[in-house]
């Protein structure tokens, strides 16, 4: 598990000024925890599409924010983030939830290094795991994984490395939030 303090706290220390967002089952106790704090700013969206969009014209007004969705909503999202923050060159971390991931997992360790066509239509599987690391690939998104407490330290190293690159920078939480 890993804390949402401990990331409230690191994102703080980053200097990041607006979260935006669509809170899902993984997210919601940090989306709870900022709710309830004055900084860094909460925007929440309806659609993550649209978090794409209003991230990059935050950035352009200044601020530093980051995006805070459900990898479901990253791959509904595509057209939005191409036409947004990746042509126009926007330094944005993109904290996406993994769902599925676990479950996956489970059922196949090695599932996120191999092509699994057969797993695809499995009833048992949330297929948008299997989909997930395919399209960062193809979108040419550098990522890493948020899976434990001592990973929250990626989040400086994924900002630094989306500022050096001009470019979002993706870290896959891998794990519910307490």
């Amino acid at each position: 598990m890993i804390n949402a303090q401990s990331i409230l706290k690191e994102l703080l220390y980053c200097g990041i000024t607006d979260i935006v967002g669509l809170p899902d089952n993984c997210s919601a106790t940090l989306f709870a925890l900022l709710n309830s704090k004055n900084e860094p700013k909460l925007r929440l969206v309806s659609r993550e599409g649209e978090a794409f969009a209003l991230a990059s014209g935050l950035w352009i007004g200044g601020k530093k924010p980051i995006i805070l969705i459900q990898n479901t909503g990253l791959l509904e999202s595509g057209d939005s983030f191409r036409g947004t923050a990746l042509r126009m060159r926007i330094p944005l971390l993109c904290l996406v939830t993994f769902r599925g991931y676990a479950k996956t997992k489970k059922h196949n360790e090695n599932f996120h290094k191999k092509e699994n066509n057969h797993l695809y239509s499995q009833p048992s599987l949330d297929s948008v795991a299997l989909f997930t690391e395919p399209t960062l690939k193809a979108w040419g998104l550098p990522f890493d994984f948020l899976s434990r407490e001592e990973d929250t330290k990626k989040i400086s190293s994924s900002i630094r490395l989306s500022e050096e690159l001009g470019s979002p920078v993706v870290l896959l939480v891998t794990e519910n939030m307490t």
